[in-house]
């Protein structure tokens, strides 16, 4: 008798859960929001890039650990990651802070000068990746393309 009302308790919840996920509306991001050199030297980058995400949902969402592929004017300059989970609420916009760490290993030496002196190129930053959300143990995937002109800071 027990594990009939168990059953029946999960079935109920199941339901009522996918019932409210009838109305999802995608999550997206509507573009980079600022970028942030806190230091650049020759051995490599510290940096930080917000990413405006707007959820049209009612119910809220969390943001699970992502990274992206983060491309300066065409110098790759490593991978931004989100270093916790954060909470957006539901109809909500706001701009989450995305770390940039990475050492110029694999990045052209005259890239990495024109950097550091201060060379412009197009100003354009490229962020592609994978943004993780989710609520309970529902998880979804969002690919992220985003081209924008900014300036290096």
């Amino acid at each position: 008798m027990r594990q009939v009302l168990i059953n029946c308790s999960l079935l109920i919840f199941f339901s009522f859960l996918l019932s409210n996920c009838s109305n999802y509306k995608e999550l997206h991001c509507t573009g980079v929001t600022g970028f942030k050199v806190n230091k650049i030297t020759t051995e490599g980058i510290d940096a930080e890039i917000e990413l405006g995400i707007k959820n049209p949902n009612a119910m809220g969402f969390s943001i699970y650990k992502s990274e992206f592929d983060i491309v300066y004017s065409g110098v790759k300059l490593g991978r931004a990651k989100l270093l916790k989970r954060v909470h957006i609420k539901g109809h909500q916009e706001r701009s989450y802070a995305f770390s940039l760490r990475n050492d110029f290993k694999d990045v052209n030496v005259l890239d990495v000068m024109k950097l550091l002196s201060g060379a412009t190129f197009k100003n354009t930053i490229e962020v592609k990746g994978d943004l993780y959300i989710g609520k309970f143990y529902l998880k979804k995937k969002i690919p992220i393309d985003v081209k924008e002109k900014v300036g290096l800071n």
